[in-house]
């Protein structure tokens, strides 16, 4: 804050990533109105997670930054679909997975994203720690998952669709 605008310097930061890296962030929307938002990227994008007692961020890893959800908004599944948005980007980007600094002790909103949030998405403990744990999501086995309930989807509309019964036997 000492250094500038806080406003200012994230809005640089983010066209800077975005020029060079690609999208960074995603926002919901409910009824046209923002509800909440992520922000995430590579570690290199982000100097001072270093400073992190369980850093660094895993090579193969893009790091989440910061995660919100308006009070008014929260406890609808919107977290969930943001986490689940941005693990569909860095699929189809070949990242491998989703890495973050969880607050074992949130109490109110600030920048490190809450670690029991993050754990009840499907993050797991990668480096310990009293208050600022490292969590991992694996992508892989997000999409092997989405697959397998895709191809079961599949398997089972597929069982019941008119055209089936009208081809000739």
């Amino acid at each position: 804050m000492e250094a500038g605008d806080p406003g200012l310097e994230k809005e640089a930061w983010i066209s800077g990533t975005l020029l060079e890296w690609g999208s960074c962030g995603k926002i919901v929307y409910v009824d046209g109105v923002p509800a909440g938002f992520v922000l995430y990227s590579p570690p290199l994008y982000t100097p001072r997670s270093v400073a992190f007692p369980t850093s660094p961020v895993s090579a193969d890893a893009v790091l989440l930054m910061t995660a919100h959800i308006i009070p008014e908004f929260s406890g609808g599944g919107l977290g969930r679909m943001l986490i689940q948005g941005v693990a569909k980007d860095l699929t189809r980007r070949g990242v491998k997975a989703i890495e973050a600094f969880g607050d074992l002790k949130w109490e109110e909103p600030s920048c490190v994203v809450p670690a029991e949030y993050l754990l009840s998405v499907g993050f797991k403990t990668v480096r310990p720690h009293l208050r600022f744990p490292r969590l991992r999501l694996e992508l892989k086995t997000a999409v092997s998952w989405r697959e397998d309930v895709e191809v079961a989807l599949e398997r089972l509309l597929g069982s019941m669709s008119p055209e089936r019964a009208l081809r000739p036997v």
